[in-house]
């Protein structure tokens, strides 16, 4: 069975040219989400992935229907495949219940596999340049030289039970509960 996925971002969107391409090649149930492709929830296509069994086919439109990152498309398309549930765009022309279409696909996925190992080497090389000009990432340890000049001032107030900790962390700038207990603490 063909099963259909359709989706936009706002609920001003027309979803007809997505409905009628997936209503054209034969697609008898189309599940349709308006909500924006960043949102992780969709509770359509959740539905959908409770609906489809196992040698259906989930058809959408165009890949940037279902996932917004390739590793995130790849992910869900291996999750239907392992399943025995196929996998169908029609703008890109992919359908991964033929042989040819399982090769496009594997070719995304090696695709997507060099571009993390890319993005993986420039961060490598990044880090490796800062530290040759003395900087190391990160967050810095322990207390600023600000914070440790106002901090017998803090604990002092602090100790003194007389004022609430949300007044205390106003009187003296202090922008997290976290800092503030570093503070204390230290």
């Amino acid at each position: 069975m063909l099963i259909g996925y359709a989706r936009v971002s706002k609920n001003e969107q027309n979803l007809n040219s997505q409905t009628d391409a997936l209503k054209s090649i034969g697609v008898q149930k189309i599940f349709v989400d308006k909500i924006s492709g960043v949102k992780s929830e969709k509770p359509e296509l959740n539905e959908l992935l409770k609906f489809i069994r196992k040698d259906d086919t989930l058809t959408v439109w165009r890949l940037d229907r279902i996932g917004r990152t390739t590793v995130g498309l790849i992910q869900f398309v291996n999750e239907l495949n392992e399943r025995g549930i196929h996998f169908k765009s029609i703008s890109e022309n992919i359908d991964t219940s033929s042989a040819s279409g399982k090769l496009i696909f594997q070719i995304f996925c090696v695709l997507a596999e060099h571009e993390r190992n890319v993005l993986i080497e420039r961060t490598h090389a990044g880090l490796k340049s800062a530290r040759a000009r003395g900087k190391n990432g990160g967050r810095p340890k322990g207390l600023s030289e600000k914070l440790k000049k106002i901090a017998p001032l803090v604990k002092a107030s602090y100790n003194s039970k007389d004022l609430p900790v949300e007044e205390i962390m106003r009187a003296f700038n202090i922008g997290s509960k976290t800092t503030f207990y570093k503070i204390v603490n230290s």
